[in-house]
């Protein structure tokens, strides 16, 4: 699957999770629940676990054992977006019907202004274990609501900034109320009748905003990348890609693909890079396949990841922004990531590591820090390295407008970054 056919179908996490989840079974991997019992690896097996319908982990088990080290790629599937609130549907003066949000993440919020927007996400339904209920997940590919803007005649001062409220600004209009709807839960009946079940069997749901324009290429030769959610399931398919494109011989290290929810909220949830869960699966594997705690430990202290979420491109309108001498460029490669404030996992030691990854497959490589009077953000890198020890490396590729509904990225960075991560599965 190219990555404009991955963004389109993949508008937030749960689908996200769920379309690497059918990649990697046409490649052969096989679904582990990790409810049951770990069962015994050999050479060769591919499996995947998931948690919580949003995070995945897919290994392929290398030649040597595992306390000789696992090369791991990570990144999340989690994007800024708006949650629907329960009792979501607010009826306006006019008839209008619109729906309560919350914001979820850091998201450029006067991006989402005068676009077709959808819903999409999972909604749980009552089935016959009440410690069980059933997951079915939503995607309306369909325009379904928009975010209005107020006109600049009401606004004057719309073009010189303007301070948005979450709670009043950004509550997207879902349509016009007719009498026999009146009295109905709009909202409601509409998913009901999207998954052709009863509006009263549904429990709860995780439900979010989505942009419905497809992504898309543009530039003079077709050289950019316009699309939601670059960040970061653009550094998720590259090491989808990598990780089925090399399934078909067995790899000397066990290989890890490891995509984590929630890192734009702080990664400390249980589907998060902040939980244990991964840990918890690597010592599982291990103690199924014969060996002690002190194996694992080994295995943790030979491993090396590659965390792998987005950095900021150099934008030629905004050149104060940027530090000095270190600003990576479109089309420029990969980027390594520093910080001094321990935002980011890279050190020397692994910055050195990824140079050389990349020197070896013929890729470009940049380097990104922030300008000293302009904080940056920060990624699971170091957040991960805190739950598992792991020597490894921050980077990502550059893009413009971290954050907004539409990001720009490099058709040619995004070749590059799979060709780095081929090299480092072969390692």
């Amino acid at each position: 699957m190219n990555l404009i056919d991955f963004l389109n179908a993949s508008p937030v996490n749960y689908l996200a999770v769920n379309t690497i989840a059918g990649v990697l079974e046409d490649a052969g991997f096989r679904h582990v629940d990790v409810r049951g019992e770990m069962p015994a690896l050999k050479t060769g097996d591919k499996v995947y676990f998931t948690k919580n319908d949003s995070s995945i982990y897919a290994m392929h088990i290398g030649q040597l054992p595992m306390q000789d080290g696992v090369h791991m790629v990570c990144a999340h599937c989690d994007s800024p977006t708006f949650r629907i609130k329960p009792n979501a549907g607010i009826r306006c003066e006019g008839g209008l019907v619109k729906l309560n949000t919350e914001l979820y993440g850091g998201a450029l919020m006067q991006t989402w202004f005068d676009r077709p927007l959808s819903l999409a996400g999972r909604v749980i339904i009552a089935g016959d274990d009440p410690m069980q209920p059933e997951t079915r997940l939503l995607h309306i590919k369909r325009p379904l609501l928009q975010i209005p803007n107020l006109a600049i005649h009401f606004n004057r001062e719309a073009n010189d900034g303007v301070k948005l409220s979450k709670q009043k600004d950004m509550l997207p209009i879902l349509g016009i109320i007719t009498e026999e709807m009146e009295k109905d839960n709009v909202l409601m009946n509409l998913v009901a009748g999207e998954l052709k079940v009863n509006a009263g069997d549904i429990l709860d749901f995780d439900l979010y905003l989505y942009d419905t324009t497809p992504a898309c290429t543009f530039g003079l030769n077709q050289e950019f990348v316009s699309a939601g959610r670059l960040d970061d399931l653009s550094m998720v398919h590259a090491g989808l890609s990598t990780l089925v494109d090399t399934a078909g011989t067995t790899p000397q290290h066990t290989r890890i693909l490891a995509i984590f929810d929630n890192e734009e909220t702080g990664s400390m949830t249980k589907q998060g890079a902040g939980s244990p869960f991964l840990l918890f699966v690597l010592q599982r594997i291990m103690v199924a396949n014969g060996f002690a705690g002190e194996e694992a430990f080994r295995a943790i202290e030979n491993s090396f990841m590659i965390s792998a979420d987005n950095a900021h491109a150099y934008h030629p309108n905004y050149a104060e922004k940027y530090d000095p001498t270190t600003h990576p460029q479109l089309g420029g490669g990969p980027v390594i990531k520093f910080n001094a404030s321990q935002k980011y996992a890279t050190d020397a030691r692994g910055a050195a590591v990824f140079q050389r990854i990349c020197d070896m497959a013929g890729v470009p490589c940049q380097r990104f820090v922030n300008h000293s009077d302009v904080a940056g953000g920060s990624t699971l890198g170091n957040i991960l390295a805190a739950s598992i020890p792991v020597n490894g490396v921050d980077m990502g590729n550059p893009i413009l407008g971290m954050h907004s509904i539409r990001e720009t990225g490099s058709v040619k960075d995004h070749e590059y970054c799979i060709r780095a991560f081929s090299k480092f599965y072969e390692l």
